[in-house]
């Protein structure tokens, strides 16, 4: 069975490590006291038994912790060491040992006895819960931990000295199998699916066969020298040319690049510029013609772009061309071993690569839904309310920015709608958490890894195109930038492998041609609403008009900008960020908590 790696997860979800792995309670951490040492799992358990696991769906786990009595009373005395550090009590030099019960009394407007030994068994849980995943149970916690019974509930019966159990909840990384398909070995190889694109560009690929086999056309020269040039010979020639006068007549001689001798010369539609083969079909060897011509309005030589020209072209010999067939023996010519169906094949894949660049990702798409079929694992909680939470502040952002105002916004973020959201994004997170993890999977087992020089050219490619649209590169991260380009072309690298060992039915779709006319027709009725809307609003505000006082319409203004900030100004990015920070301090409230986060309650 498969272990989960955490960069993938955290790369799947976008989930900093560091909050995965938040302690579970809420009382902060102490430093240890120097008399007493670090609570550890190894000497914690060497009097006790170890910790049992029952397993719960969505992988998250439920620990019993059976704490020994030598445990519950150092964890005790740690925790009245730190207290006695934040108390001052009449009578005691700072540091000395003072009673435990003297640090009780003090510690009665904070709760007392009761309170302390919440502390204790917070820190008892939060040393010995990792461990005991860790290291009996080669499991990993993930998420908020939590107590199955309260801590202040066990608190009223916990007594430093004596032994203590607790039963832990918590969501754990989870692990992944393949399910078995019939009849393959690797269940990921030759995934079924099917996606749409626009259909293959047959006449590219009969031009790209034509130009291969230009590559071996064989020249056989005529032996009778009377042959008459004819569309699809091969000639040599002199050509010595003029720029054309007014009048048509030869001027100017032309430059030498433009003109030469021994020039190879096949007589083809579209090759050269216009004139000069229909100049020199019908001639034999010997004659010179004298051939008119058009340069191309292209032609970088702007003094010589689309001017007409004269050229005296000798034809020194004749050639017949033969072009080759699409033979096995051909195909052997071209690269041993490759036959002429093979050739064809690479070829209508190398002609078609621009076109299925362009659907690469419903490719990809179909390809995802076919991994997460095959793959078996549980979700955690954690991740899904997490992913869940993203979605939520995204979609709250398009709302602002579509000009939805901060308190309407607020007015939808409640417990109820955030459950409600969860429940309908659920399957599609668990979803692309599945594609995550299998694509990450393969890249392991497959040992498919991103060549370092790709990635390096491809973060110059990226700091070149900031460079170039003004943006600065200086505050790019290079190995946040690198573990980003090195994991998108790994994700790449995965799919192009699944590609290539599917069986994907593509179902081929002409584009729908632009109807400039009737999108122009739509348009024209548009703005004729708009005019008669604005009409009837101008004759509504003649009728009824509410004038504020001057200072009442400066104070609602000033209100606004406080509230919103110079919206104008913000970039997306801004924007995203001070919805995300409405949303999470209402998701995260303790009234909205136990109606979103703990299910259970």
């Amino acid at each position: 069975m498969a272990r989960i790696s955490h960069l993938a997860l955290a790369a799947c979800l976008g989930l900093a490590a560091s909050s995965l792995r938040a302690d579970a309670f809420t009382v902060a951490r102490c430093a240890p006291s120097t008399r007493i040492r670090p609570l550890r799992l190894s000497s914690a358990t060497a009097e006790g038994q170890p910790s049992s696991l029952k397993r719960l769906p969505e992988s998250a786990v439920e620990l019993t912790l059976r704490i020994p009595s030598s445990a519950t009373s150092a964890a005790y005395d740690k925790t009245l060491s730190e207290v006695s550090k934040k108390v001052s009590i009449p009578g005691f030099r700072k540091g000395a040992r003072i009673p435990p019960q003297v640090i009780e009394n003090a510690w009665s407007k904070q709760g007392g006895r009761k309170a302390l030994r919440t502390m204790a068994i917070n820190e008892l849980v939060g040393e010995l819960m990792g461990p005991a995943l860790k290291d009996e149970h080669e499991l990993e916690p993930i998420g908020q931990p939590s107590l199955v019974t309260p801590a202040e509930q066990l608190a009223d019966g916990f007594v430093p000295g004596e032994e203590l159990e607790v039963t832990v909840r918590c969501d754990v990384w989870p692990e992944i199998q393949w399910k078995a398909v019939e009849g393959k070995e690797k269940s990921y190889l030759g995934l079924t699916g099917k996606y749409k694109r626009k259909p293959f560009n047959q006449e590219r690929f009969d031009q790209a066969l034509r130009d291969l086999k230009e590559r071996y056309v064989k020249l056989e020269a005529y032996e009778d020298g009377s042959h008459s040039l004819a569309m699809g010979d091969a000639c040599t020639v002199n050509m010595v040319g003029y720029m054309a006068t007014a009048d048509g007549e030869k001027g100017e001689p032309l430059p030498d690049a433009a003109s030469g001798d021994n020039v190879e010369v096949v007589l083809g539609s579209g090759l050269y510029m216009e004139g000069l083969v229909e100049g020199l079909e019908g001639g034999t060897v010997g004659d010179t013609e004298t051939v008119k011509v058009r340069f191309p309005a292209a032609l970088k030589n702007k003094d010589l772009a689309g001017k007409d020209a004269i050229f005296d072209v000798t034809i020194l010999s004749a050639s017949k061309r033969t072009l080759p067939e699409i033979t096995d023996e051909f195909a052997n010519q071209v690269r041993p071993g490759l036959t002429a169906d093979s050739l064809r094949d690479e070829l209508r894949k190398a002609v078609d690569s621009q076109d299925a660049q362009e659907y690469m990702g419903v490719r990809n798409e179909a390809l995802g839904m076919a991994l997460s079929e095959i793959m078996d694992v549980d979700v955690p909680d954690t991740l899904v309310t997490n992913q869940a939470r993203e979605k939520y502040a995204l979609m709250m952002a398009d709302m602002r920015n579509s000009g939805m105002a901060d308190e309407e916004i607020k007015k939808l973020i409640s417990p109820e709608n955030f459950v409600k959201f969860k429940d309908i994004e659920k399957p599609d997170i668990v979803r692309d958490f599945k594609i995550s993890m299998a694509v990450d999977e393969i890249a392991r087992l497959e040992n498919i890894q991103v060549p370092s020089y790709q990635v390096e050219e491809q973060m110059q490619s990226l700091k070149d195109q900031a460079a170039k649209e003004g943006t600065a590169t200086d505050d790019m991260e290079d190995d946040k930038m690198r573990r980003k380009v090195e994991n998108t072309l790994e994700r790449r690298m995965v799919y192009d492998f699944l590609a290539d060992a599917a069986d994907l039915e593509v179902e081929y779709v002409e584009e729908e041609e632009f109807d400039e006319a009737l999108l122009e027709k739509l348009a024209a009725e548009s703005l004729a609403r708009e005019q008669t809307e604005e009409g009837e609003g101008e004759q509504l505000q003649e009728e009824v008009v509410v004038t504020p006082p001057t200072a009442q319409v400066a104070a609602v203004e000033e209100k606004v900008e406080e509230a919103a900030g110079p919206a104008s100004a913000n970039s997306m990015e801004e924007d995203l960020e001070l919805t995300t920070k409405v949303i999470m301090n209402h998701i995260n409230s303790g009234d909205v908590d136990e109606g979103v986060v703990d299910d259970d309650e």
